[in-house]
């Protein structure tokens, strides 16, 4: 039986100590709190072995195996390390820290103490969430390509929470960590991370109703290493009721996949009278009834993950290297919002990151597709490519991707218009089922796209040294028919 302590007894250790109820594997064995009336009524009510005024106290008790860290979020590095240092396993209610170089400090800690030390998010364990991430994984929506995350905040519904709650949030809040963009806030940036994977960059405005709480607000960001991008509204509704047990805020999700659209209709709040999640699969709906929707739920399957960690059964979720990028994610927006700029998550680490920022715009600018093109001057040159045209058309057949091609159906004339001593020639392209079949001289008039593009210009394509989007927006490819069906050519064709 793990014996676990609570540092920290205010109204998030409610919520905390439903893990521990009935739970065969460890157990609520000592509490730690400055407040001797709110410590006396915790230890009645979960029946803990003892009490202490001091966490130092708590952490020297032999008997302690775990901690939860359930104090104010800038407290956190202070408390943490010590019980580290003492050798107490540790599960630390998000936000980790306020800064990288704290948030290293603590994990260099963990280190060398070779003890667990897990970040509490419970958004990874929110069963609606989870089971979207469950959905992605299986490939239900395809590949993702982006999401939405809509955050309704208001003063009316949900339980009570008391002043000296309130008068903490306000103190780190005038730190310049917002309320609900960094404190809740990381729960939507942990989803974000959890359901699309790690930011690069983030753009942010972050403004204000009556000068504390930050909303309205607005980010956005773009995913490391591929075309993922999302976006989070924070409202904040002052004659809202919103219906909740918990605290009084909702969210609603959708995340979108090249095939499919799933509905996360439950966060904090109940608003939404829908199943908590819902799939679009393109044909039909299948609304998931049975997944629980109770809010309080990810806090008793976190602490279930944080038990299991400890003896070795499961991974920890999050670790402490996850919960550092979960942590960047939210000072990129911090910063996005109050330089009025975009930024890169890998700027925060740089020592010039003015310099960092502007090498990243500048080499990427290019790739802007509302950036106006100016006339192509290659196009002429190009065309020295213009005799090798023939042969590399008849290789696409080897480097056809029929996996990327999916179930795309296509019948394609091209035309390669002759030039660099190269008179003009035509090909059929039959796509049908994963399969390519390419037909020298032929040019089918009922073709579902026909593509009109210089021989040279074609060859470079295929060759890798011209990109087939450059030459659209260029206008060196002239195309007509059903235009939707060439958006396949550059995966299938590795083009």
């Amino acid at each position: 039986m793990l014996n676990v302590g609570f540092i920290g007894c205010g109204r998030i250790a409610d919520l905390h100590a439903r893990g521990y109820e009935n739970n065969p594997d460890a157990r609520i064995y000592a509490l730690c709190d400055n407040d001797a009336d709110r410590l006396a009524a915790r230890v009645s009510a979960w029946g803990a072995d003892r009490a202490y005024r001091d966490y130092r106290e708590l952490l020297a008790d032999p008997n302690v195996d775990a901690v939860e860290v359930l104090v104010p979020y800038d407290l956190h590095e202070e408390v943490v390390v010590a019980a580290l240092r003492a050798g107490k396993h540790v599960a630390c209610q998000k936000p980790m820290t306020t800064s990288l170089a704290s948030a290293d400090r603590m994990i260099a800690a963990a280190r060398r103490a070779g003890v667990l030390f897990k970040v509490t998010e419970i958004y990874v364990t929110y069963p609606p969430i989870a089971f979207a991430k469950k959905l992605i994984d299986d490939g239900a929506i395809g590949e993702p390509v982006g999401m939405r995350i809509n955050y309704i905040a208001s003063p009316k519904g949900g339980w009570r929470v008391e002043a000296h709650t309130y008068e903490q949030q306000v103190r780190i809040a005038a730190q310049g960590f917002g309320l609900e963009t960094f404190d809740h806030g990381h729960h939507e940036w942990a989803a974000a991370w959890y359901l699309l994977g790690e930011a690069e960059r983030v753009a942010a405005w972050i403004d204000s109703l009556n000068g504390v709480v930050d909303g309205p607000a607005t980010a956005m960001w773009k995913c490391r290493g591929n075309k993922r991008y999302g976006v989070i509204d924070f409202m904040f509704a002052p004659d809202l009721h919103i219906p909740t047990k918990y605290y009084s805020n909702d969210e609603l999700y959708q995340i979108v996949g090249s095939k499919g659209v799933i509905f996360i209709h439950r966060g904090t709040g109940e608003m939404m009278d829908r199943p908590p999640v819902s799939l679009f699969d393109g044909h039909k709906w299948t609304h998931f009834e049975d997944v629980a929707g109770d809010w309080g739920l990810g806090f008793v399957h976190s602490t279930h993950n944080f038990i299991r960690a400890v003896r070795g059964v499961e991974r920890p979720l999050l670790t402490a290297d996850e919960g550092r990028e979960v942590l960047r994610f939210a000072l990129a927006v911090m910063k996005a919002a109050r330089l009025r700029r975009e930024v890169y998550l890998d700027e925060l680490e740089r020592p010039l990151p003015w310099l960092y920022y502007q090498w990243r715009r500048l080499r990427e600018r290019r790739d802007c597709v509302v950036r106006p093109k100016r006339k192509s001057r290659w196009g002429a040159r190009l065309a020295k490519y213009a005799p090798q045209a023939h042969d590399l058309t008849l290789g696409l057949k080897d480097r056809f991707d029929g996996a990327a091609a999916g179930d795309w159906a296509c019948l394609i004339a091209l035309h390669l218009v002759g030039e660099g001593g190269v008179a003009d020639e035509h090909f059929a392209f039959d796509i049908k089922d994963g399969h390519l079949d390419v037909r020298p001289g032929e040019f089918p008039l009922s073709a579902d796209l026909t593509l009109h593009i210089p021989a040279g210009v074609w060859a470079a394509m295929i060759l890798g040294k011209k990109r087939i989007e450059a030459a659209v927006l260029q206008g060196l490819i002239k195309y007509d028919g059903v235009v939707e069906k060439a958006l396949p050519l550059r995966d299938a064709f590795k083009l």
